[in-house]
């Protein structure tokens, strides 16, 4: 990436994360306000103590009524300063904090509105670290760098005026010499986002690779995979450790870089208003050709001050340059799920009640558009047809479910649904007219009866109980701790009963139509065979898809499509099929060969 793209990505990145201070920009003006009193406080007090020490010069001539005044004062001034800097660090963190939860929201949202694409083609931990850590880091470096933002620039401001007031000669010193440290601060910073970019990514691949270990780790075990993952995350972990010293180390050079320019400035003002307390004579100081007013030590005092609070800012900002340049890589990650496109959920079209009719015409799908997959497939199902699709691993089966479902868009054709384009009916409407039993049984931490109410959240317990009853678990979740109240935990279930709550999730629904990926593929044969009963059931007039691996549970479909590399080679019931002696028959017959 070049210099001008990265500025480009910065600018865009600040720029979007102050649309987000909008809703909160009451914070942001009383931030605004208690740091032009944090400043004014604590400018105040070098003024004070600076009139203390010419109080106390001379033998004999301290004015100690004067003195205690300044005292007080400036006692005083901190005092109200640490109040200001107290308030204003709460409304910072307030406005930060509701920032950070607005983005992780929008972020989450989104990422519940992505097309599937995204989500299959990331990395699922990847995906969680850019909504989780980057957040967080994103919210750290807010947290140092937005106190920074209010109190920097009006501590520079109200200083540089003030020490112009003073002595302008000074003052245009320590302005020139300024951008010494702005030089070298600028200098160190374009290395570091370039590295804290990298890191970040690096580690959404260390969090995918752990996730994904976590996930199959009964595999890892059974193939005695543990050295081989654990030298696959040690690669990742030296990667990370090498950018992330990398980025560390160009960070780090930063604030002792610019503290050091800025001591260099400070003995400089401290030797050139020593120099012109020396040559003050008799309140005044003259400068060649020039008539100032004079120059006490407790200006000099007070100057030192203000040089030292002209140079913080600049300091404090070199300081938290790590947090800031990580902060803007990580909100650019989480700013992709934000601006990934969501699914077309637009449509004027309804459906009303649904027959089940479905055409498919001239439909052309591929994941990769060098490597075709569907091309030109036909399909007509009559409202109230069992349809099953078979055929060998890779063929498309799901695929096809997919285009059903809408889960991914045509490249070509249409489908119709009695007699309407899907592409026209709202999403949300569209996707209800399906039930869906996959062979991943998705089941949240919550209740037994939440999670069996998913898709049906007026059901009634009793509606629930029923659903479970003909889906044959609602003896199993009897004996659970807490019944239907049972919260669910990883291990709490069977594979097999957790496909089961699935299932009674689905007749719980009752959709118009079913499509079933290998919906009974975890289950024991007995329990097999109460589930088929139960399918029977409940497709009595509906249009069901099946898509089968085990062909002795499609024997009766009305329509068997048979796929083999994305198209159906064959098609037409059992018997037909069987009589073709083709590729189904082959199929067919490989099953129960002895």
């Amino acid at each position: 990436m070049k210099n001008n793209e990265k500025k480009a990505l910065r600018k865009g990145i600040v720029r979007r994360l102050t649309g987000y201070v909008r809703p909160y920009k009451g914070y942001a003006v009383a931030a605004a306000v208690f740091s032009v009193f944090y400043v004014a406080f604590t400018l105040v007090g070098p003024v004070l103590y600076g009139f203390a020490i010419d109080a106390m010069i001379g033998a004999g001539q301290v004015d100690f009524a004067a003195v205690y005044a300044m005292v007080g004062g400036f006692a005083g001034c901190v005092l109200l300063a640490s109040l200001a800097q107290k308030l204003l660090g709460n409304c910072v963190n307030a406005l930060c904090y509701k920032l950070v939860r607005d983005l992780r929201r929008e972020a989450f949202d989104h990422l519940t509105d992505v097309r599937i694409k995204y989500v299959d083609t990331h990395a699922q931990g990847d995906v969680i670290a850019r909504v989780v850590n980057d957040v967080d880091i994103l919210s750290d470096g807010l947290l140092q760098g937005a106190a920074q933002l209010f109190t920097g620039v009006m501590t520079i401001a109200v200083t540089l005026v003030v020490m112009f007031v003073i002595n302008y000669i000074i003052a245009l010193a320590v302005v020139v010499l300024t951008p010494l440290s702005l030089f070298v601060a600028s200098a160190i910073t374009k290395r570091t986002f370039k590295s804290f970019s990298m890191q970040v990514k690096v580690q959404g691949r260390l969090a995918a690779h752990t996730k994904e270990m976590i996930g199959g780790q009964k595999t890892v075990l059974l193939f005695g995979q543990q050295e081989g993952s654990c030298r696959r995350f040690e690669k990742i972990d030296a990667e990370l450790y090498k950018i992330g010293w990398r980025a560390q180390y160009y960070s780090a050079l930063t604030n002792p870089s610019t503290r050091f320019v800025n001591a260099v400035i400070t003995a400089f003002v401290c030797v050139l208003g020593a120099v012109f307390c020396v040559l003050s004579e008799g309140g005044v100081l003259t400068v060649g050709a020039l008539t100032l007013g004079g120059f006490t030590v407790g200006m000099l005092s007070v100057f030192l001050s203000y040089t030292n609070q002209y140079t913080k800012p600049f300091n404090e900002i070199s300081g938290v340059v790590t947090q800031l340049q990580n902060a803007f890589a990580s909100a650019a990650r989480v700013f992709e799920i934000v601006d990934e496109p969501g699914e077309r959920r637009g449509g004027s079209a309804h459906i009303g009640k649904v027959r089940g009719d479905i055409r498919v015409e001239d439909a052309s799908f591929s994941y990769d558009p060098a490597r075709p997959l569907i091309e030109h497939f036909d399909l007509n199902v009559k409202a109230g047809s069992k349809v099953a699709i078979v055929g060998p691993t890779g063929c498309g089966k799901t695929t096809l479910i997919n285009l059903l479902m809408r889960f991914y868009d045509l490249d070509g054709g249409r489908i119709f649904v009695d007699g309407t384009d899907a592409a026209s009916v709202p999403l949300d409407e569209y996707r209800k007219l399906f039930g869906m039993v996959l062979q991943e049984s998705f089941l949240a931490g919550e209740t037994v009866a939440w999670n069996i109410a998913y898709g049906r959240e007026d059901a009634t317990r009793e509606q629930v109980e029923a659903a479970a009853k003909a889906a044959y678990c609602d003896f199993f979740i009897r004996n659970l701790p807490q019944g239907y109240d049972t919260v669910l935990k990883a291990d709490a279930l069977s594979q097999g009963e957790r496909q089961l709550l699935c299932i009674a999730r689905v007749m719980l629904a009752d959709p118009p139509m079913l499509i079933l990926d290998e919906a009974t593929s975890n289950i024991d044969t007995m329990t097999e065979m109460r589930i088929q009963k139960a399918f029977r059931k409940i497709m009595q007039g509906r249009t069901s898809f099946i898509v089968a691996h085990r062909l002795s549970t499609i024997l009766d479909a009305d329509l068997i499509l048979v796929m083999n590399a994305g198209s159906v080679i064959e098609q037409g019931t059992h018997a037909e099929l069987m009589e073709k002696k083709g590729f189904y028959y082959n199929l067919y017959n490989s099953q129960f060969a002895h």
